[in-house]
């Protein structure tokens, strides 16, 4: 299977890359929109093509029009951290194979990307529901404490040390220190670890 991930954080694209190679899924990675047309003529078609909603030359539900037209006839996916649930229903009745939300535990992302590459359309029943349902403990959120939370999600969403610092309001020797002691914790070595095991417990 060949998927194209089109995102503009980088170490969002690695972790997920790293999750498909152990599930045997072929990535072709882009940052923005025009990088990813460019990738989808120059290549032959893939089983599915996944664009992140909010990266540069989306310009909103326009760009999976684009990609849908310049696809070869492969399906075309949405996956996005921000986007509202209204966004998901239009995008589906535009026709789009599915959208995922970046909570989405890597497991479940998998998965829901073999089941559209087969031509299925898919969204998670919870995120459409706009969570009129709890959701369920996360054994690996109730290690960390709250700010550490914090600092994982932005570390996961490909954000240096001093961005991290500017967007919680502390200093950048206090995220260091957080990101040592999450290391620990969760039994990370490296930032792209840590971002894959946040990704699988479904944290980012």
């Amino acid at each position: 299977m060949r998927v194209l991930i089109a995102d503009d954080h980088d170490l969002l694209r690695d972790t997920l890359d790293l999750w498909f190679q152990r599930e045997g899924i072929t990535v072709s990675p882009a940052r923005d929109l025009a990088s990813a047309l460019a990738v989808i003529a120059a290549e032959p078609a893939f089983d599915l093509i996944l664009l992140d909603y909010g990266m540069p030359g989306m310009d909103g539900l326009a760009g999976l029009a684009r990609a849908l037209a310049a696809g070869k006839g492969a399906r075309v996916a949405l996956i996005s951290g921000v986007a509202p649930r209204e966004v998901a229903e239009q995008a589906l009745a535009q026709g789009a194979a599915g959208f995922l939300p970046k909570t989405l535990p890597a497991r479940s992302l998998v998965n829901a990307v073999r089941f559209m590459a087969m031509g299925e359309q898919y969204a998670p029943i919870g995120f459409m529901k706009a969570g009129a349902e709890a959701p369920p403990p996360n054994p690996l959120a109730d290690k960390l404490s709250p700010r550490e939370i914090q600092v994982l999600r932005h570390l996961s969403a490909g954000k240096a040390n001093k961005e991290i610092a500017i967007a919680l309001g502390i200093q950048e020797p206090t995220v260091k220190l957080h990101m040592k002691t999450l290391y620990r914790k969760i039994g990370a070595h490296n930032r792209t670890q840590a971002a894959l095991i946040a990704k699988e417990h479904g944290l980012t």
